[in-house]
Parts: C-alpha cells; sequence; structure tokens
C-alpha cells in the first residue's frame, strides 16, 4: 500500500492573536528586558561599592601592629570569604543577560510572527535566542574553587 504524499505532509498548527494582544505582549516582554538590565545595573553598582569596603576594611585590619591579635584574624578570614561570595553579581549578570535575551527574542519573534513580515522588511535585530537553558552551572561558591563556564 502506498502512501501519497499528501497524506503523510503535516502543518503546523496556528492560533490567531488579535494584533493589539501581540503588541501588549510584546511591549510588555521588552519592560521585562528593560527592568533586568537596570537590576544587573543595580547589583553591579552594589557590588562595587561593596568591594570597595571590604578592601578598605581589610586593608585597616592589615596593619602591622595588629598581626598577633586572633579576633582580627578572623576577621579576615571572614573579609576574604565574603569578598569571594560577591562573585555571585557575575553569575548573576549572565543569568539577566541570558534571561534578557530570551526575552527579547520572544518579543520580536512573536512580532514578527504576528505581523508577517517579508523579505525586504526591516525586522528588528536580535541576536539568536540561547539554546542553553542555563548558562550558569555553579550554584555555590567557596574560597578556592573556581569553575569557568
Amino acid at each position: 500500500m502506498a502512501v501519497s504524499p499528501d497524506q503523510t505532509s503535516f502543518s503546523v498548527p496556528t492560533v490567531e492573536l488579535p494584533l493589539m494582544l501581540v503588541a501588549e505582549v510584546q511591549d510588555s516582554l521588552l519592560v521585562v528586558v528593560h527592568d533586568l538590565n537596570r537590576l544587573d545595573g543595580l547589583l553591579a553598582h552594589t557590588m562595587e561599592n561593596l568591594m570597595l569596603r571590604f578592601t578598605q576594611a581589610s586593608a585597616g585590619l592589615s596593619a602591622p601592629d595588629l598581626a598577633t591579635v586572633k579576633e582580627l584574624e578572623q576577621a579576615r578570614a571572614a573579609l576574604h570569604a565574603a569578598v569571594t561570595e560577591l562573585q555571585f553579581q557575575d553569575m548573576a549578570s549572565q543569568l539577566i543577560g541570558h534571561t534578557s535575551k530570551i526575552l527579547q527574542g520572544c518579543a520580536y519573534r512573536l512580532a514578527s510572527d504576528a505581523m508577517g513580515f517579508e523579505d525586504g522588511d526591516a525586522v528588528p535585530f536580535v541576536e539568536e535566542v540561547p539554546e542553553r537553558p542555563n548558562p550558569v552551572t555553579q550554584d555555590e561558591m567557596q574560597a578556592g574553587s573556581i569553575e569557568l563556564f
């Protein structure tokens, strides 16, 4: 029994959405991208300030006349550990960037599909949506451990 080409072809199901709904969803996605970028900036600014303060505190505790006090050694160790833990900002920035790219890609794809851009039409530039679900694989920080991703 031979199967004709018409019987083996599959069509992709489609759902028609009102253009205003698509525009509102796209706008909402782009607002979220903007907010994530602002959050990334706030995290970076906070981390810079914390790093400066930890560095100042560590320098103050490193004075030669304070070298033998046990409590100061513990404070130095705690500051060193805190500085190591500040590396989470880098991981958070990568996650925010990854999420922003996905949301922005979804927004532009939604608009493109809804409005039917044709060859020659201006389509907003968007980097390809990342395939990996998560660019950051590390979920904890320990002094002395480094995981490159």
